[in-house]
């Protein structure tokens, strides 16, 4: 198998295709069979022939794109803002509450996909028709949660970079409060959410991390014997593997990179 790691957009997920005897290149546009119909894509990767997992029913590359493919695209992308703008419009006037992030054609023009966000669940059953009476294609509306809102409009984060889920994170993973805690952040919304209003990806993606270099160390509130100190664990500084220790009558910082405690 040949398969090859393919995005349809700078920021979206990663899909699998098998290439079968091309040989391709990371950058090179394609086109690929999906389950929605052809897809104008490019190429990422390529996955090592050890890491293929051959049970899996990977959909097809079915060729380069050529100049010709990619004029067609560009036609696609305008076509699927006018449509966006049609639907924002016709939603507005059935009184439907959503707000509409993006559409967007398969290269073959078999399905037109609409995401959109909204506080309660709607009624677009309407919407759908008017929408297949004009561009005789098959209509998909799907309403997108918080973090897939953010990963689509972008923005700055509280560390000042991009945010991680519209720059590298190619998968929204679950994120828990269990990795806060693991982390020793203050648990308040202001410190552990997003720009999306949800828990902070970057907690998933660095809580392995975490927990491979919390090992050993005492929790807060232990009592401890380190250097011939013993104390009150007041803090827990768990990357530079140091605590801080109240020793009754002083404050001690103990850096435990290479020290045993009990």
């Amino acid at each position: 198998m040949n398969i090859y790691g393919v995005v349809f957009n700078d920021k979206g997920k990663v899909y699998y295709f098998n290439a079968h005897d091309l040989k391709l290149h990371k950058n090179v546009y394609v086109i690929v069979e999906t389950e929605k119909g052809q897809q104008y894509g490019k190429i990422i990767e390529k996955i090592p022939e050890n890491k293929v997992n051959k049970m899996d029913n990977y959909k097809d590359i079915i060729r380069v794109a050529t100049k010709e493919d990619y004029n067609k695209y560009l036609e696609n992308l305008k076509d699927a803002q006018k449509a966006l703008t049609k639907a924002k419009e016709l939603a507005k006037n059935l009184g439907l509450d959503m707000y509409f992030l993006s559409a967007n054609f398969t290269f073959d023009k078999k399905q037109l996909l609409f995401n959109f966000t909204a506080e309660e669940r709607v009624d677009f059953r309407e919407l759908t028709k008017k929408l297949a009476a004009i561009y005789h294609t098959r209509i998909e509306l799907h309403q997108i949660g918080a973090r897939d809102k953010a990963s689509s409009v972008g923005g700055i984060g509280q560390c000042g970079r991009e945010l991680c889920c519209s720059s590298f994170l190619k998968t929204l993973e679950s994120v828990s409060m269990n990795m806060a805690k693991n982390q020793n952040l203050a648990l308040t919304p202001s410190k552990i959410n997003g720009a999306c209003g949800r828990l902070l990806c970057c907690l998933a993606y660095e809580d392995a991390n975490y927990l491979e270099s919390q090992k050993g160390l005492p929790s807060v509130g232990d009592i401890i014997t380190t250097n011939n100190v013993r104390g009150k664990v007041i803090s827990v500084d768990i990357l530079n593997r140091k605590i801080r220790l109240d020793c009754g009558n002083e404050i001690q910082e103990m850096d435990l990179k290479n020290e045993s405690h009990k």
